[in-house]
């Protein structure tokens, strides 16, 4: 089996071929892959998207954080500064409902497409594990899906895909997802 930085070395390449940028071969299904692997790799895979992100590629790739996104998401409604007292006042379960309710997946959807530009060939989404569990990515592809089903979408995702269920970690809960293909 390849390391992880063969597999992903692969993957820019992959990401940068205009058969893959076009979604030839996928007999008209979306054009969305996973990337899996392990949690224990999630450092190799940050220092390959920093990497990526500084680099002269032959595509336009819009890479995003869901963790990112939804801290920006907390920012736009004003809670951020106020997370921390009323975890505090009110425990992490209370949270985590509340957020459940105000950044589904709908929110997390129209954020990324309001920040994706026409130019961006790509879109690359990383921070899987670190959003968990405040998005779920089996949720999030079913809300992309519908403003952004011209371009290819690419998950690294932290845990495992057999092309019916995502198990993040390779622990939780598999939640059923079956419009991907695996990638590498």
């Amino acid at each position: 089996m390849p390391s992880i930085t063969e597999r992903l070395d692969l993957l820019k390449e992959t990401i940068q071929r205009k058969d893959f940028l076009k979604g030839e071969g996928l007999s008209n299904e979306v054009n969305i892959r996973m990337f899996c692997y392990e949690s224990k790799e999630e450092m190799a895979v940050r220092a390959f998207t920093e990497r990526l992100s500084n680099e002269n590629l032959s595509c336009k790739v819009k890479i995003v954080d869901l963790y990112e996104t939804f801290l920006s998401i907390c920012e736009d409604k004003r809670i951020l500064d106020r997370i921390p007292k009323l975890e505090e006042r009110r425990g992490a379960e209370f949270l985590e409902k509340q957020f459940e309710k105000s950044c589904d997946a709908k929110t997390f959807a129209k954020k990324i497409v309001s920040e994706f530009d026409e130019n961006d060939d790509l879109l690359l989404i990383t921070g899987v594990g670190k959003a968990f569990p405040f998005i779920r990515v089996h949720a999030l592809l079913n809300a992309l899906q519908e403003d952004l089903n011209d371009k290819p979408i690419v998950v690294l995702y932290p845990g495992t895909f057999d092309g019916h269920y995502v198990k993040l970690f390779n622990k939780l809960k598999s939640n059923e997802y079956y419009r991907a293909f695996n990638m590498i």
